[in-house]
Protein backbone atom coordinates (compact mmCIF):
# COMPACT_ATOMS: atom_id res chain seq x y z
CA UNK A 1 0.00 0.00 0.00
CA UNK A 2 1.40 3.76 -1.04
CA UNK A 3 1.45 5.94 1.62
CA UNK A 4 1.23 9.65 -0.06
CA UNK A 5 2.24 11.52 3.33
CA UNK A 6 5.09 9.27 5.19
CA UNK A 7 5.89 11.94 7.84
CA UNK A 8 2.18 11.72 8.87
CA UNK A 9 1.99 7.99 9.02
CA UNK A 10 5.28 8.30 11.38
CA UNK A 11 3.70 10.76 13.46
CA UNK A 12 0.10 8.60 13.35
CA UNK A 13 2.55 5.79 14.24
CA UNK A 14 3.89 6.74 17.01
CA UNK A 15 0.90 8.60 18.78
CA UNK A 16 -0.99 5.15 18.17
CA UNK A 17 1.57 3.21 19.96
CA UNK A 18 1.52 5.02 22.56
CA UNK A 19 -2.25 5.62 22.79
CA UNK A 20 -2.19 1.48 23.20
CA UNK A 21 0.98 1.60 25.57
CA UNK A 22 3.91 -0.33 23.69
CA UNK A 23 7.16 0.37 24.77
CA UNK A 24 8.68 -0.25 20.93
CA UNK A 25 7.18 0.66 17.67
CA UNK A 26 8.60 -0.52 14.17
CA UNK A 27 8.05 2.39 11.13
CA UNK A 28 9.03 1.79 7.70
CA UNK A 29 12.68 3.86 6.88
CA UNK A 30 13.39 6.81 5.19
CA UNK A 31 16.49 9.37 5.35
CA UNK A 32 13.69 11.99 6.41
CA UNK A 33 12.00 9.20 9.12
CA UNK A 34 15.54 8.54 10.25
CA UNK A 35 16.24 12.05 11.12
CA UNK A 36 13.40 13.06 12.71
CA UNK A 37 14.10 9.72 15.13
CA UNK A 38 17.44 11.08 15.91
CA UNK A 39 15.85 14.96 16.41
CA UNK A 40 13.34 13.49 18.81
CA UNK A 41 15.84 11.32 20.81
CA UNK A 42 18.31 14.44 20.72
CA UNK A 43 15.44 16.25 22.56
CA UNK A 44 14.68 13.38 25.16
CA UNK A 45 11.08 12.71 23.77
CA UNK A 46 12.17 8.91 23.61
CA UNK A 47 14.22 6.64 25.29
CA UNK A 48 16.35 4.64 22.09
CA UNK A 49 16.29 3.70 18.65
CA UNK A 50 17.84 1.18 16.17
CA UNK A 51 17.92 1.54 12.01
CA UNK A 52 17.81 -1.69 10.71
CA UNK A 53 18.34 -1.51 7.32
CA UNK A 54 17.26 -4.52 5.01
CA UNK A 55 18.01 -2.34 1.49
CA UNK A 56 20.38 -5.16 -0.13
CA UNK A 57 17.05 -7.81 0.28
CA UNK A 58 15.10 -5.32 -1.75
CA UNK A 59 13.69 -4.32 1.55
CA UNK A 60 12.65 -0.48 2.65
CA UNK A 61 14.40 -1.00 6.27
CA UNK A 62 12.83 -0.46 9.44
CA UNK A 63 13.19 2.23 12.42
CA UNK A 64 12.73 0.44 16.02
CA UNK A 65 12.04 3.45 18.77
CA UNK A 66 11.82 2.31 22.38
CA UNK A 67 8.57 4.78 23.38
CA UNK A 68 9.36 6.98 26.68
CA UNK A 69 7.19 7.23 29.80
CA UNK A 70 6.86 9.07 33.13
CA UNK A 71 7.72 7.19 35.85
CA UNK A 72 4.98 7.83 38.36
CA UNK A 73 1.72 8.30 35.94
CA UNK A 74 2.62 5.96 32.87
CA UNK A 75 1.58 8.86 30.40
CA UNK A 76 4.05 9.48 27.58
CA UNK A 77 6.14 11.94 27.43
CA UNK A 78 5.37 13.37 23.86
CA UNK A 79 1.68 14.80 24.71
CA UNK A 80 1.01 15.57 21.44
CA UNK A 81 2.90 15.62 17.46
CA UNK A 82 0.84 17.82 15.32
CA UNK A 83 1.69 17.77 11.40
CA UNK A 84 2.02 21.19 10.43
CA UNK A 85 2.87 21.57 6.62
CA UNK A 86 0.80 18.83 4.22
CA UNK A 87 1.68 17.73 0.67
CA UNK A 88 -1.82 19.60 -0.06
CA UNK A 89 -0.57 22.72 2.00
CA UNK A 90 3.24 23.58 2.19
CA UNK A 91 4.19 25.67 5.28
CA UNK A 92 7.55 27.89 4.42
CA UNK A 93 8.55 30.20 6.94
CA UNK A 94 11.51 32.97 7.17
CA UNK A 95 13.74 32.48 9.74
CA UNK A 96 12.34 35.50 11.56
CA UNK A 97 8.92 33.99 11.07
CA UNK A 98 9.83 30.41 13.03
CA UNK A 99 7.52 29.07 15.59
CA UNK A 100 7.74 28.94 19.10
CA UNK A 101 6.23 25.63 20.30
CA UNK A 102 4.32 26.39 23.42
CA UNK A 103 6.98 29.26 24.49
CA UNK A 104 9.83 27.19 24.00
CA UNK A 105 8.66 24.42 25.56
CA UNK A 106 8.09 22.29 22.97
CA UNK A 107 9.97 22.07 19.76
CA UNK A 108 8.75 22.38 15.43
CA UNK A 109 10.69 20.38 13.34
CA UNK A 110 12.26 22.08 10.20
CA UNK A 111 13.28 20.93 7.20
CA UNK A 112 15.83 23.33 5.65
CA UNK A 113 18.77 23.84 2.93
CA UNK A 114 21.24 21.98 5.66
CA UNK A 115 18.66 19.53 6.42
CA UNK A 116 16.05 18.64 8.95
CA UNK A 117 16.44 20.54 12.64
CA UNK A 118 14.51 22.23 15.61
CA UNK A 119 12.98 25.25 14.91
CA UNK A 120 16.08 26.44 17.47
CA UNK A 121 18.94 25.05 15.78
CA UNK A 122 17.13 26.96 12.32
CA UNK A 123 16.67 30.56 14.67
CA UNK A 124 20.45 30.00 15.82
CA UNK A 125 21.62 29.54 12.12
CA UNK A 126 19.46 32.02 10.51
CA UNK A 127 17.49 29.61 8.08
CA UNK A 128 14.17 29.46 7.55
CA UNK A 129 12.46 25.90 5.75
CA UNK A 130 9.35 23.79 6.03
CA UNK A 131 8.18 23.55 9.32
CA UNK A 132 7.19 19.66 9.03
CA UNK A 133 5.30 18.48 12.77
CA UNK A 134 5.28 20.55 16.65
CA UNK A 135 6.36 18.02 19.26
CA UNK A 136 5.47 18.89 22.92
Amino acid sequence: MAVTDPIADYLTRIRNAQIAGHRVVTIPASKTKKRMTEILYDQGYILKYKFDDEAGKGKQGEISIALKYNKGTKDPVIRKMIRVSKPGLRQYVKAEALPRVINGLGIAIVSTSKGLMTDKQARAEHIGGEVLCYVY
